[in-house]
């Protein structure tokens, strides 16, 4: 009965074990982690972002973040990452499925993801569901997201934290350049060089296309002949619709099917200072002075007048 027992509960463990990096396995085919596992740093000397190397198409975003923040303060930046949602994309089995959106930000040396015990609970609400995470270990002042509903989260506010320089003398009181990206929908090259599902199929040769069948997954079999009676077979995936025909005479990298891209990327930049709290408080000081000067001036201005309109009466 003990081994019984013994032997079911190995079975169990491997079981749950298989299951849980069957998961992960799966998990890794999605965005960021295509990025994370190719490029030691997303962003290229040139500054483009990583993303747009599987994202081909353009898609314009919008960044918001603070003129300037204080030491050890946490801010919010938000990613806007805006599409028309009645827009539909093909997953990765063919069929029809909502658009998926995702973010990275690239921040300054220093500045990185706000622990979640002193983000605030406006911030949390609007973040909930949404799990940012840094690059990597090395670049945790990189941060990514997604993929997440892009129909729910076309905003993404990335809670961050601002360095100390008084901690941390790598951190000096500047103006520092943001970096982000978002894209919405699937990618159209995987990071092997592949095609994903979510592009335009070429034809192979140039010829007539003979025959034009359908498999049992929904893929569509085209089979060209050449002049010569060269019969070439090429597969388009399931989902895509066809804008060829049997009979039809194409050319060699012709279009086969409808684009079928609804998605795209985009990054901005822009700029946020680390301010100095003595620098702030010398220019209230100064902006104190100035007004209790000006309310000097006026009154001695009207005690003058008082003198002169005295004299005058007499």
């Amino acid at each position: 009965m003990k081994t019984n027992k013994f032997i079911k509960n190995i079975l169990l463990n491997v079981t749950i074990l298989g299951l849980f990096f069957g998961l992960s396995i799966e998990n890794a085919n999605a965005y960021p982690v295509f990025a994370q596992q190719n490029y030691s740093n997303p962003r290229a000397a040139n500054g483009k972002l990583a993303c747009a190397n599987c994202h081909l198409n353009q898609k314009a975003i919008e960044i918001e973040a603070p003129q300037a923040v204080l030491p050890n303060s946490v801010f919010e930046i938000t990613v806007k990452v805006p599409y028309d949602t009645t827009k539909q994309q093909i997953g990765a089995n063919g069929k029809s499925a909502d658009l998926n959106v995702g973010g990275i930000l690239i921040l300054p040396k220093g500045f990185k993801l706000a622990p979640k015990n002193q983000i605030s609970a406006e911030i949390k609400a609007k973040n909930k569901g949404v799990f940012y995470s840094p690059y990597s270990t090395e670049l945790d002042n990189i941060l990514v997201v997604g993929p997440i509903a892009g129909k729910t989260h076309q905003e993404l506010t990335f809670p961050v934290i601002s360095p100390d320089p008084e901690k941390n003398s790598d951190v000096k009181y500047l103006t520092y350049p943001i970096y982000a990206g978002g894209n919405r929908g699937r990618g159209q090259v995987y990071p092997t060089g592949e095609k994903s599902n979510v592009n335009i199929f070429g034809a192979n040769q140039a010829g007539e296309i003979s025959e034009i069948t359908t498999s049992e997954k929904g893929e569509s079999k085209i089979t060209i002949v050449d002049t010569s009676g060269v019969k070439t077979e090429q597969l388009v995936p399931a989902g895509l619709k066809l804008i060829v025909k049997t009979g039809q005479v194409v050319k060699s990298e012709q279009a086969l099917n409808i684009d079928p891209n609804a998605g795209g990327f985009g990054q901005e930049e822009s700029e946020i200072v680390l301010q100095n709290p003595i620098r702030i408080i010398g220019y209230l000081a100064f902006c104190f002075c100035v007004l209790l000067t000006q309310v000097f001036l006026i009154l001695k201005k009207k005690q003058f007048e008082k003198v002169q309109a005295a004299e005058l009466n007499f």
